[in-house]
């Protein structure tokens, strides 16, 4: 391997940053600690790098995961180790899950140190094995370069992942005068791209005999960035677009062919399409559980065409006929590209938008208490459908996918797969650090709140007008609806009793607060979020209100549960 000569010598830890800039990172979020030292000293002496201080190392990762999720670009952590590490895992697992490019920089003990049971030491690289997409040790400074070049490599190209490098101490401190080359050389990583062209013509004849034509738009659009490509492919054959949790955004929700979410707590013309379709077109969802319901009900008529970058997800869980392994952008331009196809179904997009018209998402308006769907569109009024919007995971999380007025990609920032409550606050921090620009509004509840709200303690300290909207029904409110439906009403352990008060916590991190509870005045007090200052904006509503409609587990997604019907 070719060694290059430093002018001078220098430190693992320099080393590191100095990469991370050339690559054109320079934010990172962390929390210090004893094995870290030497990183947080160069930090300390680094122009180029911003880093934000967390308040917990789950903070941290959540917090790369926002800036991640709405940009596209890497999210970087930083976290000592031992605890420090452990603490990560959940953001780790998360990012996983939900394909999310991250690196994350673990402080080890120092190489004398490992296997001995030192303080502060755990087996990081073992335990992030199941849940990153690559990871390294670092057992010589020499290496750090080119580590550091093939882990954001890794993490951004293909389908996107966490990548961890462990840092032992005595790495991180030791001077070298030079470096491996870090040009990259990975013949085993060859992720691909485009799409076959044998299997691009197949879809299209496929599209030209279907009758019942519909596409899936999954999470791949979304960070393929491929929001442009989806509309014109839908409305060049005229076909339905259901979305994902995860691809909200990509085709606006008042588009002519979106039936919204589906799936779970998806919209009735979404579920009956995909109970009905005759060809299925999905471009980059994986068929997770909370979309298909019981899969050997799912789409049991349609010939499935399976478009994702990672082969290792098609056929997975749906039996799939055509499939395409490659990015989401690429296979729709080049399926714009060919001869466009000769296909009638106009009967079957009459029928899939009546339904859409016959059974919106809706709520009955109530003068006793607020309805959080309403707090939620007016907020969606209030900033014309143009917000980051960042949630936190239960009730509030599915009310703002089926009532906020989604217009953009990389609009939504949620926690999908692994579904991580405490997600919301520092998502929100990370998004909003790398979209100043951009206003974004957090739906959270009072469950997740308590779990990260530490994070707060951000907000003033690094100029954030986040505005944090608490919907508080003082319960775990999914867990609650759960046992409500399916448990005889046993709320065990679900309902809170001893809750802090929220206003005085947001005044103690310095925050602008509000508490709203009469419906009649609702519309008007929530223009308080109209103002440019970190706030919270408290919202109690009843403890016994449900998400609907509702696919019961392991049933048909055509067995709704609480769809309403336009008169």
């Amino acid at each position: 391997m070719n060694q290059i000569r430093l002018e001078k010598a220098k430190t693992g830890s320099d080393l590191l940053l100095d990469t991370l800039v050339d690559l054109g990172i320079q934010t990172i979020f962390g929390y210090p600690g004893g094995a870290v030292l030497p990183l947080y000293d160069a930090i300390y002496q680094h122009d180029d790098i911003h880093h934000i201080l967390a308040r917990h190392e789950q903070g941290a990762l959540h917090e790369a995961e926002g800036f991640a999720k709405s940009t596209g670009k890497i999210g970087v952590a930083l976290v000592t180790s031992g605890p420090g590490a452990t603490n990560a895992i959940t953001g780790i697992a998360d990012g996983m899950s939900d394909s999310v490019p991250m690196l994350i920089f673990t402080g080890q003990v120092g190489m004398a140190g490992i296997g001995k049971d030192a303080f502060q030491e755990a087996d990081i690289v073992g335990i992030t094995m199941p849940i990153t997409k690559y990871n390294y040790q670092i057992r010589d400074a020499a290496d750090i370069p080119r580590i550091v070049t093939e882990a954001v490599h890794i993490a951004t190209t293909g389908r996107p992942g966490p990548v961890v490098i462990d840092l032992p101490k005595d790495i991180a401190a030791a001077r070298v005068t030079s470096y491996n080359d870090p040009n990259l050389d990975l013949p085993s990583y060859q992720p691909k791209v485009e799409p076959n062209g044998l299997q691009i013509k197949k879809l299209l004849n496929q599209i030209k005999r279907s009758k019942k034509p519909l596409i899936i738009a999954g999470g791949g659009v979304n960070y393929a960035g491929a929001s442009k490509e989806l509309i014109a492919f839908a409305e060049r054959y005229n076909i339905p677009v259901v979305s994902t949790l995860l691809s909200l955004g990509t085709i606006p929700i008042d588009h002519p062919l979106a039936l919204g979410m589906g799936g779970m707590h998806g919209s009735y013309a979404s579920n009956m399409a995909m109970t009905h379709c005759d060809l299925m077109i999905n471009f980059g969802s994986r068929f997770a559980d909370r979309l298909t319901g019981n899969p050997k009900t799912f789409a049991k008529n349609a010939v499935v065409a399976h478009v994702d970058i990672d082969a290792a997800e098609i056929g997975k869980v749906v039996p799939t006929a055509i499939p395409i392994v490659g990015d989401a952008k690429e296979t729709l331009s080049l399926l714009l590209a060919e001869e466009k196809v000769r296909t009638r179904h106009d009967a079957w997009t009459e029928e899939v938008l009546a339904n859409k018209a016959k059974a919106p998402f809706s709520y009955k308006h109530d003068q006793e208490v607020i309805k959080p769907q309403e707090a939620i569109e007016r907020i969606g009024q209030l900033t014309d459908g143009e917000a980051i919007v960042v949630t936190d995971v239960g009730q509030h999380q599915m009310w703002a996918a089926q009532f906020y007025p989604f217009k953009n990609e990389r609009q939504l920032i949620t926690s999908g797969g692994l579904g991580t409550m405490g997600f919301g606050i520092p998502a929100a921090i990370g998004a909003k650090l790398a979209n100043p620009d951009k206003e974004v509004v957090l739906f959270v509840g009072d469950g997740g709140f308590q779990m990260t709200n530490q994070e707060l303690a951000i907000l003033n300290g690094y100029g954030l007008p986040i505005k944090v909207v608490l919907i508080n029904n003082h319960s775990l409110g999914m867990v609650r609806q759960w046992q409500e439906s399916f448990y005889d009403e046993r709320r065990s352990e679900s309902t809170f009793d001893d809750e802090p008060n929220f206003q005085l916590l947001a005044e103690a991190y310095g925050i602008v607060h509000y508490q709203f509870s009469d419906p009649k005045t609702l519309q008007e007090d929530l223009q308080v979020i109209t103002e440019n200052k970190p706030m919270l904006i408290e919202v109690n509503i009843s403890n016994r209100e449900h998400v609907y409609p509702m696919v019961p587990s392991g049933k048909s997604n055509a067995e709704m549960m609480g769809v309403s019907f336009d008169a």
